[in-house]
């Protein structure tokens, strides 16, 4: 049995249309509301209009990514209590719809981070870059985030004052609106365009968090997941948190969902197979790549979830991209380990043995250079992934059953 094909889309303002995932043999779509503000209720009727116009071309709507977790649940604002009702109420709204898969992120302020956006491969493609000292020139000395320069390596600091006065004022503003509106704004980031001043309104959203260490955040998860998670039990939903973007501080911002001990301290906070992870090799793999196995092998019964790529990690805490199965992560034994997960719960009996993957990110190449498509998620570079990660599938299935052939 093979993991069900999916694929991230964007609703009907993507310029990748339904039809083209039905030639292209996608089996479940992954999409959200996005027209729903964030922290209101997903009606059904609305739902049903998404499920139904995927369903039409024979696939199914296999992942809601992402519901997402509004800030004033993150921070235990004063309306906390009304946004958490709305969350537990488009649960309930998704279970009655048949939805099964529900991702969110606890990440505050940005759901990820990347310095590059164009990044030129050899090859000619272009993927997305980090740059650690190109991040911390922007948070210190473009955005002049208060105490900035204290939150980071002293090497790394001087690096980055280094790389901001080699900038121009176009360099400074490109490498702002990228990391603050344009990554963020097809996610349902907290700034976008509409903002007049979207540094200021950024740095009012950070602000929110000068009271919020590592411990409390987690404790705002602890009861995120406490009051989230019957619901979802109930309405037959596993919901999948989605690992760090990159998986360390940026901004001064607490993280909590980025190594192989958080992702244990969070299944731990509810005992149900409902409370799983999203498993995201590109961003677990930041840190250190060794340790994928080790999660597999210790949460891997908690994956709801496959968000498979590649990176080329460098040095000060860089990387790049590279696609699906070159660069430093294994994606052989990382495969290997997922299937056999997969072949532990047909055995015993489980539900949800479709796991569902998609092709994370892609390299931007060919006819993808004529298309509006939104940064990371490129046509062909994605459709290439995809067919990388189904034919090394297929390989080691082979291998797994004792063919030869």
């Amino acid at each position: 049995m093979a993991f069900e094909k999916t694929w991230r889309w964007f609703g009907s303002d993507d310029a990748v249309k339904l039809s083209d995932l039905k030639q292209m043999g996608i089996e479940g779509v992954v999409t959200a509301l996005h027209h729903i503000p964030n922290g209101e209720i997903w009606p059904v009727e609305e739902i049903m209009k998404v499920k139904t116009a995927i369903e039409n071309y024979g696939m199914r709507w296999s992942v809601v990514e992402s519901l997402p977790v509004s800030e004033g649940i993150k921070t235990k604002s004063p309306d906390s209590e009304r946004l958490l009702c709305n969350y537990k109420e488009s649960l309930r709204n998704l279970g009655k719809c048949g939805i099964d898969t529900v991702v969110y992120n606890f990440m505050p302020v940005l759901d990820w981070v990347r310095t590059d956006l164009h990044f030129k491969l050899p090859s000619g493609g272009e993927v997305m870059y980090f740059d650690f000292p190109t991040f911390v020139a922007f948070d210190a000395f473009i955005l002049g985030r208060p105490g900035a320069e204290n939150d980071y390596p002293p090497e790394i600091v001087t690096k980055a004052r280094k790389k901001y006065r080699a900038m121009t004022r176009e360099e400074a503003d490109t490498l702002s609106r990228n990391i603050i509106v344009v990554s963020q704004g097809f996610i349902d980031g907290v700034v976008d365009d509409t903002a007049a001043d979207y540094k200021k309104v950024f740095l009012e959203h950070i602000e929110n968090y000068r009271d919020i260490d590592r411990n409390k955040l987690r404790m705002h998860l602890a009861g995120f997941l406490n009051a989230v998670v019957p619901v979802a039990e109930k309405h037959g939903i596993n919901l999948c948190i989605h690992p760090d973007d990159p998986p360390f501080p940026v901004l001064g911002l607490p993280r909590i969902a980025s190594t192989g001990a958080d992702i244990e301290w969070i299944i731990n906070q509810h005992g149900s197979l409902s409370n799983g992870i999203a498993f995201c090799t590109g961003s677990l793999s930041v840190m250190n790549n060794d340790h994928l196995e080790d999660i597999i092998r210790s949460a891997g019964h908690r994956i709801h979830f496959l968000h498979l790529r590649n990176n080329i990690l460098l040095a000060d805490g860089c990387f790049y991209e590279s696609g699906h199965i070159h660069g430093d992560v294994n994606m052989y034994r990382v495969m290997k380990l997922l299937l056999e997960e997969q072949q532990s719960r047909i055995r015993e009996g489980r539900r949800d043995t479709r796991m569902p993957l998609r092709a994370d990110h892609g390299v931007k190449m060919l006819y993808d250079f004529n298309y509006g498509s939104n940064p990371g998620y490129p046509l062909i570079g994605r459709m290439r992934g995809m067919a990388e990660l189904s034919g090394l599938e297929m390989g080691i299935e082979h291998s797994m059953s004792g063919e030869n052939h």
